[in-house]
């Protein structure tokens, strides 16, 4: 964490919507570190993020694939998936993603989430990926 606030890492090609995150991470008293694709985010150093927001589609390493490359690292790390795929074809396999959110999503039930994961984890202790 930096100082008391919680460090949360918000991936997602769209730019609008990486900074509508942005301010109401912000607005919550949350840290923020904001990465335009996967490669970007693991190719940085993340160690003190406390939490990952990703969009499933993006180019390149898709969400599902960064959410399973980072918690390969560091499976007590909250990763919450976001998407706008409201195709049938994919219901069977998004609907076994825990911390699934579909655009458009209320933010305050995606703040209380996001409170919840990170409360649960600083009781088990801070794990750097």
């Amino acid at each position: 964490m930096l100082g008391n606030q919680p460090l949360i890492a918000v991936v997602d090609d769209d730019s609008r919507l990486l900074e509508s995150l942005e301010d109401l991470l912000d607005s919550a008293g949350y840290a923020t570190c904001m990465f335009t694709s996967a490669e970007a985010f693991l190719a940085a150093d993340t160690a003190a993020v406390d939490l990952l927001i990703t969009d499933i589609g993006m180019p390149g390493i898709d969400g599902l694939e960064l959410r399973a490359r980072v918690q390969r690292t560091d499976a007590q790390l909250p990763v919450f998936v976001i998407t706008g795929r409201h195709e049938p074809q994919d219901e069977e396999r998004l609907e076994r993603v825990p911390n699934l959110f579909r655009k458009p999503f209320d933010a305050a039930h995606l703040l209380a989430a996001l409170d919840r994961a990170l409360t649960s984890r600083n009781r088990g202790g801070h794990h750097a990926i």
